[in-house]
């Protein structure tokens, strides 16, 4: 009777020991989150709005971006400007260039989300086709506008990390910056677009944030009086001279009206005289984002302290 029962026993023994292991194995896997959202409610401007918690499919319709480049999320869509920006010649080499008002060609690049400036046209159609946050340019400040940029992309942390760096970075060039050029020396910063000339303020791209409000560079008081709370101011070059700082920056465009700076006004200036101009290319300046102000501040680094 005891050797028919050993082999049920030793059988019996077997399947045990395979089942315990199996429930071992299944609790030491973690069970895939079955609760992680499809979509998460963003904060927007015009109430909440729901969005993917992780878009695939982002359409850019004015602005912003650099900051979507940076944090990852694939684009398939941009308007004429980012297009068309140098600086995101090789991010954007295979991504369709769109306009608030050609609707077919949103439709057929399929986006799962939509951002653009609060002033495109078209919105309610639009979100019929995905859902569609827009900004009030200015409203916040350009370190802001990357948080909720990252919050709108379900990327907050990865955001908030490159300001906390950036900032850092920002602030140890603009304090060896003012230790060479003197704390009180003062930065104008101009534009030469088509036939026309521009002083700008302290929020209006152009590498204006970092140099006035991060490295807390001076403006000079003429320019404050027409262009702080403005943001910009026109120009005629008869009268640069009157707004021009120690130094100036000066964006060009490359189709720009460039015979003022043959003009003995222009020659005239101190800034000129001492070789304290620093040109760079306006093409892709009028934006302030993660990828464009790297690229600024790497600039000004450069042309302020020759390193």
């Amino acid at each position: 009777m005891k050797k028919i029962l050993l082999p049920f026993i030793l059988l019996l023994v077997l399947i045990i020991s395979a089942c315990t292991n199996e429930a071992s194995t299944k609790e030491d896997k973690p069970a895939p989150d079955k609760n992680e959202p499809e979509t998460i409610t963003y904060k927007s401007e015009t109430g909440p709005i729901e969005v993917p918690a992780n878009p695939k499919r982002v359409i850019l319709l004015s602005g912003f971006t650099g900051n979507v480049i940076d944090l990852g999320v694939n684009i398939v869509g941009v308007d004429v400007w980012s297009k068309n920006n140098p600086t995101f010649e090789t991010e954007l080499k295979e991504v369709e260039e769109v306009s608030d008002e050609n609707l077919e060609k949103i439709i057929e690049l399929e986006p799962d989300l939509i951002i653009g400036l609060s002033n495109i046209k078209n919105i309610d159609k639009l979100s019929e086709i995905a859902p569609t946050v827009t900004y009030t340019w200015g409203k916040v400040d350009y370190l802001t506008q990357h948080l909720e940029i990252g919050k709108l992309l379900n990327k907050e942390k990865e955001a908030q990390a490159w300001v906390e760096d950036f900032k850092k970075q920002a602030t140890a060039v603009g304090n060896e910056i003012r230790a060479k050029i003197g704390e009180d020396a003062t930065v104008s910063v101009i534009e030469s677009y088509g036939k026309d000339l521009y002083v700008f303020g302290d929020n209006w791209a152009r590498g204006t944030e970092i140099l006035y409000q991060a490295m807390k560079l001076k403006m000079p008081e003429k320019v404050k009086e027409v262009a702080l709370s403005t943001g910009y101011y026109t120009l005629s070059a008869e009268v640069l001279p009157e707004y021009a700082g120690d130094y100036i920056v000066l964006s060009k465009y490359s189709d720009a009206d460039t015979s003022f700076q043959e003009t003995e006004t222009y020659k005239n200036i101190p800034a000129v005289k001492n070789k304290h101009v620093f040109e760079f290319n306006g093409n892709g300046s009028s934006f302030s984002d993660p990828v464009t102000l790297e690229k600024q501040l790497k600039f000004f680094k450069e042309s302020f302290l020759g390193n």
